[in-house]
């Protein structure tokens, strides 16, 4: 029978906030793996035993997981959902007619108090620690991979002469302030990266071998000083940097790196650097930072951006495994590309197709061994057009001191266990950052600076693993229950 259903909106009725959420939500879970004791113990010296009383940090902490925990993407947004969200109400501890925090709370006491005092840092170091307490990260296997941040920037907005608006000032003040961000980003991986010291030697023991003399080391900085006028510079956000990759957008970028655990996706580490810096170049720190959580890496996966002889030469020191994908080096065209020349490491030399030796000549600073063709036997074959376009009608070869590591790293790539630890890194690091952008507001930069961007990119996988972690712990306490 088709009735009327009554309004009961001005009806009072007694319930408990405790009765309406339900048991398996997702925020109770996370409740009841959280450490507020620890929030409370690294946010004491914040604040004073006398004045005004403050806001509970474990609020501003819990609210800052629920916008990323739940895409929410701006302050307002976050305070309005709270305000009629009872989920939300409980898990921050308010009653149904508990005043709600302005939406400038949260930006303004990081901004006073939590600024540089690596709170949230420590707090996604004691949730990755939870779950290697918990058997969920051994560490044994982990990978590595990068995705491009829209920065917060017009990319029309330039800091070039006859931008409208804009004065002098504006653009030396903008162009300073990006050099300065990019200076420190390279001194950061630089730090991390002992390759060059470890290259020179081993150069001159090569060289020692075959009879040459040592190179002295080099005094002048091997990395050119940044110049501004090969750059674009934005003047919203200076520390960005214009991505220029192929098949990506155009525009201003941040790229973050993040490092995942194999067995279930754990994020171990998140850093943030401008679009500028490669894959190869930040990957020795990506490493390093991982090393704080004492773990025992056996084997790694990335992707072809990491495929350089550095980084083959570093994961090779510390006796690491490594799946990486194949990089392709297209030869100039109408010429016969290097794999037609088989090196033969009993001559040290190697076999052109016209069965002639390109013998050893030198090793150079960089680490390439040189090798050279028979100028008086190419210049009657009947392949030199297809070999090379020298004017001496000699063939020259580099092989770099380090090249071995690429031959084995690609052959162990076809392997079953290679082919293994590949799709693996799909399904972890890849996937993390799919989820990031579509669930938990990493579609872009909401702030402007590098600092401010890796916060937003450390508290997303911070409520990522708060996540992982509350259903994994809720699975297995249900598993012990039924059992």
């Amino acid at each position: 029978m088709l009735r009327e259903h009554g309004h009961a909106q001005r009806k009072y009725e007694l319930v408990l906030i405790e009765d309406l959420v339900p048991q398996d939500h997702l925020l109770r879970k996370i409740q009841a793996i959280l450490d507020t004791d620890f929030i409370r113990e690294r946010t004491a010296r914040f604040y004073s035993d006398r004045g005004r009383p403050a806001i509970d940090p474990v609020v501003l902490v819990k609210m800052e997981l629920i916008a990323y925990l739940f895409g929410i993407r701006s302050d307002r947004r976050l305070v309005e959902e709270i305000r009629v969200n009872v989920a939300y109400r409980w898990f921050l501890g308010l009653g149904l007619t508990d005043p709600v925090p302005h939406f400038t709370t949260p930006g303004k006491n990081y901004s006073r108090r939590w600024k540089d005092s690596g709170l949230f840092e420590e707090l996604f170091d004691h949730v990755v620690k939870q779950a290697i307490d918990a058997g969920y990260i051994d560490g044994r296997m982990i990978f590595t991979d990068s995705s491009h941040l829209k920065a917060n920037a017009n990319k029309r907005r330039i800091a070039k002469e006859g931008t409208k608006g804009v004065t002098l000032e504006d653009i030396a003040r903008a162009r300073e302030r990006h050099l300065a961000a990019r200076r420190a980003e390279r001194e950061e991986c630089a730090a991390n990266d002992d390759t060059e010291d470890g290259l020179l030697a081993a150069v001159n023991a090569d060289r020692e071998a075959h009879g040459l003399k040592p190179l002295p080391e080099r005094k002048e900085d091997p990395q050119p000083d940044l110049s501004v006028d090969e750059m674009t510079v934005s003047l919203t956000d200076p520390e960005a940097a214009m991505l220029r990759r192929e098949g990506k957008p155009d525009g201003f970028h941040y790229l973050q790196h993040r490092t995942v655990d194999g067995r279930h996706g754990f994020i171990l580490d998140v850093l943030v650097t401008s679009a500028a810096m490669t894959d190869a170049q930040v990957y020795p720190t990506c490493l390093s930072r991982v090393d704080r959580h004492g773990l025992k890496v056996e084997k790694v996966g990335v992707d072809a951006g990491y495929n350089t002889l550095e980084v083959l030469h570093l994961l090779s020191k510390r006796g690491i495994q490594a799946a990486v994908a194949h990089r392709r080096h297209p030869s100039p065209k109408e010429l016969m590309g290097k794999w037609r020349f088989k090196y033969d490491a009993s001559r040290d030399a190697y076999r052109c197709p016209a069965k002639q030796w390109l013998t050893y000549v030198t090793t150079n600073r960089d680490g390439y061994r040189v090798y050279r063709s028979d100028a008086s036997v190419c210049a009657s074959c009947p392949l030199l057009g297809q070999c090379t376009r020298s004017t001496t009608k000699q063939k020259v070869i580099h092989r770099h001191l380090y090249e071995h590591l690429r031959e084995e790293a690609r052959e162990f790539v076809k392997t079953d266990e290679g082919q293994r630890l590949a799709q693996r890194r799909r399904e972890t690091v890849e996937r993390s950052f799919a989820d990031a952008k579509e669930l938990h507001g990493l579609r872009y930069a909401r702030y402007r600076g590098r600092k401010r961007v890796q916060h937003q990119c450390l508290v997303s996988a911070l409520a990522q693993n708060l996540k992982k972690l509350a259903l994994l712990e809720s699975r297995r306490s249900s598993y012990a229950l039924s059992a």
